[in-house]
């Protein structure tokens, strides 16, 4: 009570208080120094008319209880209300030492008044202080002997003076061998330093700390952590002074561990499955298992997830073959599993992960005998097993969909004592989150797998060399399939440098690239220029975008309104065809909407070939065009698609890329693997194609050619010069077929072509002979009759030659052939 009590505000919330009755407090020499709300109610006078005042003012007669300090006798008075009647009232006494600011200890008196027809309520006849202390003491009493929460008494110095019976259930010891000690020297391993650190501060500030968590292992379990919580407060007595200090403590341990076990498995729904990739994703469950759930665990999977094939639903056969893809242990500077990643790993038939990937049901296994048949014959996880001192284990096999992926074992030696039933729940939750990831991963491989097959038949092996260029090419494959470059020969030593981007992703994107890669072949047959190739290229594409739109069945367009049509998956395609004469040292190149090449000239110089502008393949945009340029002996032409400057797409990117070419000196191969290595980064997001040409020039060794008139004496003289020339070539086995076909050849200009008229021989890696006139009259291939006199010329001519053709120029035509050379 005490001074805060005395004044206007005085406060009714005390021990001494009951409902109806009015509180007034009179000092030492009867003036009224406590005035209640209720009191005002009861006689009509405000706290400002009464305080200060004599008490005996407000009596008109009164009847004098028996004052013993402490005694709360009660009496009868009439009290006058301030309109000036007499007012009964029943009146209750009791004694109270207060304090004042600046002023001593008193003797104050606290007087109850109510209604003389108030009965007091049933319980509350004796005296005030008597109830208090019953109460108290029923409490008291109650919390040491029932109350189901542990409480600990200590003094100012933190040496225990008491605690109850909850709280030696608690710890497992008795009362009696604790008392007198500090926490340090009865529960050591029980947080002690923590809970004396917060009891000190809670001593030292009086401010309650509520909640706080220890943890460590009681005398009474010392085989299982517990977890308490824990809330602390300063004892005071009567008059303010420090007592010691108390706390309340809670065993919280099974809360907690189902705390803990949600977090894991929340972690494990965030971490597991990152990426589509089996190794990780197993390594993702191990981490996480480990050491909050486990103390060490080793995955394995079966062989068929690795390789992306498909799992028969149902159980595992026994001679499946399981392989480890992750293992961690609290350990360290040991392995962390008995065997290594990648492993072939077995398990006893006796075994309980052996049932376990029979039935798909996990299993938890507490203790682990070391007697045990399926330890004793496994000798490596068995082994290692009574090494670690294992006490129990879990084995939860990888199921999603019905079909068995793999096993994870689970394993605890240290001091987080057995696995219990739910422990094994949380594994099998994280285990068949893992095995839907490990499915999903192993799909993903699946589809990459026949997509990359695909692709790769779809694209150039080995690329065909000629003494025209040296060539290298470097593929990157990311699961796009959309890129592509290749190198196609050419009639008279001339090749074709092509490539070219599907956009999109999958299958369809890399049945495109196969589509328009023999598409080029085709076109290039013909021999026609760049410019002349894409044109037709985009014929093509637009034409498959238009048979596309006709539905799989023939069905018509949708005629819900106006719009675009649908176009084929090779719609938006780029290319970029070049075509490289060895013999002129001409160069000719056409893009529909790719970057140009880069190219290196012997000098050091180094720049991107402009390409005129052109849209993607089958969209509008201008005609294609074509730009020429003389490349000196021993340039570097580089190829590349877009995929290839992905790290930092841009014009940088782009010098960046020629400048490189410019400082290569070395072999194509050594040049397209030092590109690829500097611009594409580790994991690119898809595919990347570049291809590296050196050219060389075809001199006069290699080349002759000869101007003929358009005489019929003419072609003996044809034959005696090639003849001369194979000669001279030490070509000899090749004379006489050549000798007939350029006979030929020459015979046909002569009598339907006009002039100029040109023979040529090059001596390659084939040996070519062309004849070229003014006309562009085509040659038309007959079959003549026995009794027809002429008509037998391309016949012969195509028996004795491996390949050959007509390629059209400004000037008229040219025929070629193609002999093998031995």
């Amino acid at each position: 009570m005490g001074a805060p009590d005395v004044g206007q505000g005085t406060s009714e919330r005390d021990g001494f208080t009951r409902p109806g009755w009015a509180r007034v407090v009179v000092d030492a020499r009867g003036v009224v120094t406590g005035w209640s709300a209720a009191a005002q109610q009861l006689l009509g006078y405000a706290a400002d008319q009464v305080l200060g005042r004599p008490a005996a003012d407000l009596l008109a007669r009164a009847e004098e209880p028996a004052r013993e300090p402490g005694g709360g006798e009660r009496g009868a008075v009439l009290v006058r209300h301030r309109d000036g009647r007499l007012v009964p009232l029943r009146l209750t006494v009791r004694t109270e030492e207060s304090a004042r600011a600046g002023r001593e200890v008193g003797t104050s008196w606290v007087v109850m008044l109510a209604p003389a027809a108030t009965r007091e309520p049933a319980g509350m006849q004796e005296p005030a202080g008597m109830r208090e202390r019953d109460w108290d003491r029923a409490l008291l009493e109650s919390l040491f002997t029932q109350s189901p929460v542990g409480l600990f008494v200590f003094d100012e110095q933190l040496h225990l003076l008491r605690y109850n019976a909850a709280a030696e259930g608690m710890q497992g010891t008795p009362e009696s061998e604790g008392i007198g000690k500090r926490l340090t020297e009865v529960w050591p391993e029980f947080s002690a330093e923590l809970a004396e650190r917060v009891l000190a501060q809670v001593l030292e500030s009086g401010v309650p700390v509520i909640g706080f968590e220890k943890h460590g292992r009681t005398p009474g379990d010392p085989g299982r952590e517990h977890v308490h919580s824990v809330s602390a407060f300063r004892l005071e007595d009567h008059d303010g002074r420090v007592l010691g200090v108390a706390d309340a403590a809670v065993d919280v341990t099974d809360r907690y561990l189902a705390q803990q076990r949600l977090a894991v498995l929340a972690e494990g729904g965030a971490r597991i499955g990152s990426t589509l990739d089996v190794m990780r994703t197993a390594q993702e469950l191990a981490e996480v298992a480990v050491p909050r759930l486990a103390d060490s665990i080793a995955v394995e999977v079966l062989e068929p997830v690795l390789a992306g094939e498909d799992i028969v639903p149902g159980p595992v056969r026994p001679d499946a073959v399981l392989r480890r893809a992750a293992s961690r242990s609290r350990r360290h500077g040991v392995p962390a599993g008995a065997y290594a990643i990648g492993e072939e790993s077995t398990f006893p038939l006796v075994a309980p992960s052996a049932r376990a990937l029979s039935d798909l049901r996990p299993r938890l296994i507490s203790p682990v005998h070391a007697d045990s048949d399926w330890v004793l014959h496994d000798p490596v996880r068995g082994r290692r097993m009574l090494d670690e001192k294992v006490h129990s284990l879990m084995f939860v096999p990888l199921v999603a969909q019905d079909r068995a992926l793999g096993i994870a074992t689970f394993y605890r030696w240290g001091e987080q004592g057995p696995f219990q039933q739910d422990d094994l729940t949380l594994a099998s939750d994280l285990s068949h989150r893992t095995a839907l990831c490990l499915d999903n991963a192993r799909r993903y491989l699946r589809e990459h797998n026949s997509l990359v097959s695909l692709q790769r038949s779809l694209l150039p092996g080995e690329l065909p060399q000629s003494n025209g260029v040296e060539v290298a090419h470097e593929y990157i494959h990311a699961g796009t399939g959309g890129g592509w470059v290749d190198v196609v020969p050419l009639s008279g030593a001339r090749v074709a440098l092509v490539a070219g981007t599907v956009p999109g992703r999958g299958v369809g994107s890399a049945a495109a690239v196969g589509r328009l890669r023999a598409a080029v072949h085709t076109l290039s047959d013909l021999d026609l220029e760049p410019d002349e190739v894409l044109a037709r290229l985009d014929d093509l594409v637009r034409r498959l975008g238009s048979d596309d739109s006709q539905g799989a069945a023939g069905e018509p367009p949708s005629a819900d309104g106006p719009g675009p049509r649908p176009v084929s998956d090779d719609a938006g395609c780029t290319c970029l065809y070049l075509v490289y004469d060895p013999v002129s040292q001409l160069c000719s190149v056409a893009g529909a909407g790719h970057p140009g090449p880069a190219v290196a000239f012997p000098d050091g110089t180094a720049k991107i070939l402009g390409v005129p502008a052109a849209a993607p393949l089958g969209l509008p945009g201008p005609p294609f065009e074509k730009t020429e340029v003389t490349l000196p002996e021993g340039s570097l032409l580089a190829l590349y698609t877009s995929g290839f400057l992905q790290a930092h797409p841009g014009e940088g990117e782009e010098s960046r890329l020629a400048g490189l070419l410019a400082r290569s000196h070395g072999p194509v191969r050594d040049a397209a693997r030092m590109l690829t290595e500097a611009l594409v980064p580790a994991r690119p997001s898809e595919d990347a194609a570049v291809l590296v040409a050196r050219t060389h020039a075809l001199g006069s060794s290699r080349v002759v050619s000869w101007d003929l008139p358009t005489d019929p004496a003419i072609v003996s003289t044809a034959r005696s010069l090639v003849t001369r020339q194979l000669t001279s070539w030490a070509l000899e086995e090749e004379v006489f077929a050549t000798e007939l076909i350029a006979s030929e050849l020459v015979t046909n200009a002569v009598r339907h072509a006009k002039s100029p008229i040109r023979l040529r021989l090059i001596r390659d890696r084939v040996l070519t002979c062309e004849v070229s006139d003014g006309s562009s009259t085509a040659p038309r291939l007959r079959h003549a009759r026995t009794s027809d006199e002429g008509g037998r010329g391309l016949f012969l001519v195509a028996q004795c030659a491996e390949r050959w053709g007509t390629r059209y120029t400004q000037r008229g035509k040219t025929i070629w052939t193609e002999l093998k050379l031995a």
